[in-house]
């Protein structure tokens, strides 16, 4: 009993010296800000970005169906900081309520065509054979196809609605998600910790599972990051051409498509904000997925 002793005392103490998880994690922050500062500060700008959209309800300053029509095609003025649309309803409440639409949309379809493809090249450069030959040439197939193009012919196959637009962007996901994993499970496979497990009876699900697929966790993050900023374009592609998320519910790609109704040439106003919305948001997931990619790469740490 007193042999036990010293080592659950020194375990015991091991425990708290050890950095609870808040404390890792505001570490690994300052460790990001301090190596890549404009992918830090892009990464603020998407968090704000982040909660503007979770707050929408609370924060617009009008409700973005309503109309006024005695106040339709007004430029910005003290009443409306962004102006009105043609009907008369505010833009920045449209604008602020659109990126909750569209960052729903754009999260939703990354993370399922992400996760989908994920595993499918995990599967593939597992058990690798005619499997993974035949799987090869259906993602070969589906990236033949532009982004967009893919998108739109599934929207316009399923009809309009937001799960078409989510299901329609995660298809365009999978063979991005399923080539990059593939390639990080043929060489895990390979290494002497899942040679030994297997060596030991290692079933199929626990060496993929418990062994390999924690290897594919950092490029799985970097995917889904830098995806993020592809799939809002792709949603505000839709939305323009007419076959995204239906009116009234407002998004940038709707609302750009809502300014051509307003004449020839639109009010400025009309498409700059939503553009400018847009771009902000797009640049700022971008250049944050290539800061993650930076800190977890460990090929790349060096020369951040």
């Amino acid at each position: 009993m007193s042999a036990t002793d010293p080592a659950s005392a020194e375990a015991a103490v091991a425990a708290q010296q050890r950095p609870s998880a808040p404390a890792r994690t505001l570490d690994w922050l300052r460790r990001f800000a301090r190596r890549s500062p404009v992918s830090a500060f892009w990464g603020v700008v998407a968090a704000l970005i982040v909660l503007i959209a979770v707050l929408a309800p609370v924060i617009a300053p009008a409700d973005p169906l309503t109309a006024n029509f005695r106040m339709m095609s007004k430029p910005p003025n003290e009443a409306a900081w962004f102006g009105t649309d043609q009907v008369g309803r505010d833009v920045l409440s449209r604008v602020i309520h659109g990126s909750q639409t569209s960052l729903m949309v754009a999260v939703a379809a990354v993370l399922l065509g992400t996760t989908v493809g994920a595993v499918w090249g995990l599967a593939c450069g597992y058990f690798g054979g005619r499997f993974d030959l035949f799987s090869q040439r259906i993602i070969e197939f589906m990236q033949s196809f532009p982004d967009l193009i893919l998108a739109m012919a599934i929207a316009m196959a399923l009809g309009a609605g937001t799960w078409t637009v989510i299901l329609a962007i995660a298809i365009t996901r999978i063979p991005f998600g399923g080539r990059v994993i593939r390639s990080v499970v043929l060489s895990v496979k390979e290494m002497p910790f899942v040679e030994a497990a297997r060596g030991l009876g290692a079933s199929h699900m626990r060496l993929m599972f418990r062994h390999i697929l924690p290897q594919c966790v950092a490029p799985y993050l970097i995917l889904a990051t830098a995806h993020l900023g592809v799939a809002i374009i792709i949603e505000a592609s839709l939305g323009f051409l007419g076959v995204g998320i239906p009116p009234p519910n407002p998004t940038w790609g709707n609302m750009l498509a809502d300014s051509l109704n307003a004449g020839l040439v639109p009010p400025w106003w009309l498409v700059l904000f939503p553009g400018v919305a847009i771009t902000i948001t797009v640049l700022a997931f971008n250049l944050l997925g290539d800061g993650i990619r930076d800190m977890l790469d460990p090929r790349l740490r060096g020369s951040v």
